[in-house]
């Protein structure tokens, strides 16, 4: 195999296995910090051997193995006795089948996990797209908007509370299920978006292996709680935005923009599941949730046959639905962005700057600014705020298409 080849097989290990590892790793050991030490570990040693010795039949055991050995290796370096050094000796041979309780899938299962109620959302989520997406500090940073020191912390911390408090590693229960879901969407909202728009400079700009886990993880836990209207909502807009995802990057690795997008190769059989997830809810009669209205907002826009169809009424009256529910200033600023088709570019330009405060950290914020300036005429702002988005855009193929926009300002 190919070096290329076999670097492509390590990335495809990394996100098929790496949350398989971590968690065979945790159960056994109890600890977090060594679960992902080891498994890391493993994947480095799967760099530096691979290549030399070749892919091995089995990569997932291969992993599991290795990351078991380093495991063992680490404890017993450290000295530690008692029960994890006993533990470690029997560890050498495969652990008999576990009984898995409410929920069968290994992935699934460790997000549930680290979903415990004792720790508070924010850290809930952030621990498990880490230990359970595999997605860098740097990347969670960025999904929440924060410094990567700070979020460094805010892992670390979580990690020492569920040490501290002695919360145990186990599979939950079915009635665990409904007080841990509102985490774990989270966790699989966000880790969608990373593959939807993804933020680091080095990855690829759509990230399929990334959106495509999320839907299968939603799509299983709608089977586990199929009267959740969030997980319903969720699975709808994640259905509806991915059934647009081979329109969003043209042949020149540019970000296509929604209202440019090819809508005849968008896929009509995730769209039509979508909008019959949404008319489900609606006729639910229940008051819907933040995913519910988001999937209603995408079943909007997958109705419209051309851009110009777009019922921008019901889009902005579906955002001030969803401000009641969420004043998130990204919300307030996807609602400015719609008010500028119904209102005019002016009115929505002074809705995004009293955003500025909360949003000057976020390339989004600034592209925005520069589209209504642009609209306005008024070409030197413009240009600026193109610049400063440009700056913070991490994503490769969204910095091709602002520079582009920034340079026919002329």
């Amino acid at each position: 195999m190919t070096r290329d080849g076999v670097r492509e097989a390590i990335t495809r290990a990394h996100h098929e296995e790496w949350a398989r590892v971590v968690a065979s790793l945790a159960r056994r050991f109890g600890d977090l910090d060594i679960a992902e030490e080891a498994a890391a570990e493993a994947f480095a040693t799967a760099v530096e051997r691979w290549p030399a010795d070749g892919v091995p039949p089995n990569p997932g055991a291969w992993l599991t193995t290795t990351a078991n050995h380093k495991a063992i290796d680490r404890i017993r370096r450290e000295n530690k006795r008692g029960d994890k050094q006993q533990e470690a000796q029997l560890l050498r041979d495969d652990d008999p089948p576990e009984r898995l309780g409410a929920i069968d899938d290994e992935r699934l299962r460790l997000i549930f996990t680290c979903c415990h109620p004792a720790l508070a959302t924010e850290a809930r989520v952030a621990l498990t797209l880490r230990m359970v997406g595999g997605l860098t500090v740097p990347e969670i940073a960025r999904a929440f908007l924060v410094q990567e020191a700070a979020m460094g912390q805010r892992i670390t911390r979580a990690k020492a509370k569920i040490k501290a408090a002695r919360i145990p590693y186990r599979v939950p229960s079915a009635a665990d299920l409904p007080a841990r879901v509102s985490g774990v969407l989270a966790v699989l909202f966000l880790v969608f978006n990373e593959g939807y728009l993804a933020t680091g400079p080095g990855t690829d700009p759509v990230r399929h292996d990334l959106t495509a886990e999320a839907i299968r993880l939603t799509r299983l836990i709608r089977a586990l709680m199929p009267d959740d209207g969030e997980v319903a909502g969720l699975l709808a807009l994640m259905l509806l935005t991915e059934a647009r995802r081979t329109a969003r990057v043209s042949a020149s690795g540019e970000l296509i923009a929604l209202a440019e997008q090819d809508r005849g190769s968008w896929d009509a059989a995730l769209i039509d599941e979508g909008h019959r997830l949404v008319r489900e809810r609606l006729a639910a009669g229940t008051a819907p949730g933040r995913y519910q209205i988001l999937a209603a907002i995408g079943a909007v826009h997958t109705s419209a046959r051309d851009v110009r169809d777009t019922d921008w009424l019901q889009v902005v009256a579906l955002y001030d639905q969803l401000v009641r529910l969420d004043p998130s200033p990204v919300i307030a600023l996807n609602r400015a962005i719609a008010v500028a088709e119904l209102d005019g570019p002016e009115v929505a330009l002074a809705a995004v700057d009293r955003l500025e405060s909360r949003l000057a950290g976020y390339h989004a914020y600034h592209a925005a600014r520069a589209d209504l300036l642009r609209r306005l005429g008024r070409g030197q702002e413009s240009r600026a705020a193109y610049d400063q988005a440009i700056e913070l855009a991490g994503n490769t193929a969204e910095t091709v298409a602002l520079t582009r926009r920034r340079d026919q300002l002329g």
